[in-house]
């Protein structure tokens, strides 16, 4: 039989909360102004990363549908689709970080047991490359509906052949 205990709670005080409120620092504005300065610093060095990223999504791909989609190698390129959807959006490139987030979905079906599709993960790399582009690297996905609507529902038709596996 067990017997009922009032819960007693209590506040800790961790090294991270007496540091925070110590005296100095800069306003939560000066942070994120200085935080904006260091990205927009920074995306020469994203531009060619990017770039660098997408060529070796590609690669990875290529290797992964000349081996049946090995598991090794769909982790591989699930590896680069993941670092594009993480940056992208801290980045500016909210619509890299869309459609890679879109082909991590696919992934992921496809490592549940969907059979492989080359053209929707082709219709996501041309979408890729669509977004790196100088009119629409800027655009949120909700300023192209037709494309995110469309990549949307590859996903979605891609996962419900997964529940007929």
């Amino acid at each position: 039989m067990s017997r009922k205990r009032d819960a007693r709670i209590f506040d800790v005080d961790t090294n991270f909360h007496q540091k925070a409120r110590r005296p100095g620092g800069v306003t939560k504005q000066t942070a994120i102004e200085r935080a904006q300065a260091e990205i927009d610093r920074c995306k020469p060095e994203f531009i060619d990363w990017l770039g660098r990223e997408l060529q070796a999504l590609h690669v990875a791909i290529r290797q992964a549908e000349e081996n049946s989609g090995a598991p090794s190698l769909i982790d591989q390129v699930s590896y680069h689709v993941r670092q594009l959807r993480d940056v992208g959006s801290t980045m500016g490139y909210d619509l890299v970080t869309y459609v890679a987030d879109n082909l991590c979905d696919l992934l992921e079906a496809i490592r549940a047991g969907a059979q492989y599709d080359k053209a929707s993960v082709d219709c996501h790399l041309d979408a890729l490359a669509l977004a790196t582009q100088r009119p629409y690297q800027n655009l949120r996905p909700e300023q192209l509906p037709e494309l995110s609507q469309g990549l949307r529902r590859v996903c979605e038709h891609l996962k419900s052949s997964e529940s007929e596996v």
